[in-house]
């Protein structure tokens, strides 16, 4: 018999939400994201203490004191986890920009670029590499000039209409809606604990981007991220892409069953859904009105900046 995670595959793209090298291996996905907040938990796990010390060497060696090693170890940090793991994962890999960058486009881009050339040198090409970028308006901007260069973004704390809307329209490569933050957020507005899976605020959200995109053709791929119950990821079997932590893979491969796919492309053909035209006026307009979402995506940058911050510390006792 069949379990829920063989056969979600069948429908969606598993990607692993982890830093963790032995889950990617166990449940075999074909992408993996990663974020500061997870590399800072593999870099202190003993098995990869071999990667730091080449990192925290390599530091050393390009910058002369701690303070200006501590950009270069924290940039070749991402690369050689991420190098690490394409080794297991056959695809992709996602690579995020600092979240103190997310509005300043310019800086985002030169950290992307940086973040591409790091990989070339170790032999990765920038078809297997996505960078992460907030989805802010500046992010957005940032992603379609990153486009032009063949560097391919995946935006990231996604949670408005709006965000969606204007990803599209820059020909963003990938968004990761965060389903499981939406819920949160409802959850401690509403005061309702739980909602069935088809209610659920954050499966509604990503139902709309998903058949939005399909209606029109968009070719944005659609990652719906950040679950809270396993309910949730199969009530989204169908979208592009489900990045999923290893705790909930677990339990998606420990239950026998199947996953019938819920979003179809023919069933979004079908839909009567209006064509919005979008700008940055009105791209902030839009956003602004959705109190979830204006929330949600600053706390979600100052939470990425703040896992930054502990990587940091970690790293700036060894490059002293």
């Amino acid at each position: 018999m069949s379990n829920l995670l063989s056969s979600l595959k069948q429908h969606s793209v598993v990607v692993a939400d982890t830093g963790d090298f032995a889950a990617m291996r166990q449940y075999q996905p074909r992408d993996a994201t990663t974020n500061p907040s997870l590399l800072l938990k593999a870099a202190t796990m003993p098995e990869y203490a071999e990667v730091v010390a080449h990192v925290v060497h390599d530091a050393r060696q390009l910058a002369s004191n701690a303070t200006d090693r501590l950009p270069v170890a924290m940039d070749r940090l991402a690369v050689a986890f991420g190098k690490e793991i394409l080794k297991i994962v056959p695809n992709r890999v996602s690579t995020e920009v600092d979240a103190r960058l997310s509005f300043d486009s310019k800086a985002s881009i030169d950290k992307a670029k940086g973040l591409i050339a790091l990989y070339e040198e170790v032999g990765i090409p920038r078809e297997r590499v996505l960078i992460k970028l907030a989805a802010t308006w500046e992010g957005i901007r940032a992603a379609a000039e990153l486009k032009e260069s063949g560097i391919r973004s995946n935006l990231t704390l996604l949670f408005s209409f709006a965000q969606a809307v204007a990803c599209a329209e820059a020909g963003v490569q990938l968004i990761s809606p965060f389903v499981g933050r939406i819920f949160d957020w409802h959850k401690k507005s509403t005061g309702v604990a739980n909602y069935p899976a088809p209610q659920d605020p954050g499966v509604v959200s990503v139902t709309q981007i998903y058949n939005y995109y399909k209606k029109y053709g968009y070719k944005t791929e659609v990652m719906g991220a950040s679950f809270r119950n396993k309910d949730e990821i199969l009530e989204l079997s169908g979208c592009d892409l489900l990045t999923i932590s290893p705790a909930l893979l677990e339990e998606l491969q420990a239950t026998p069953g199947d996953a019938p796919r819920k979003l179809t492309p023919d069933a979004a053909l079908a839909k009567s859904i209006e064509k919005i035209q979008i700008d940055e006026s009105r791209f902030r307009w839009m956003h602004n009105e959705d109190a979830m979402a204006t929330e949600k995506l600053a706390e979600g940058i100052r939470a990425f900046a703040v896992d930054a911050k502990k990587l940091e510390q970690f790293l700036l006792p060894k490059l002293a």
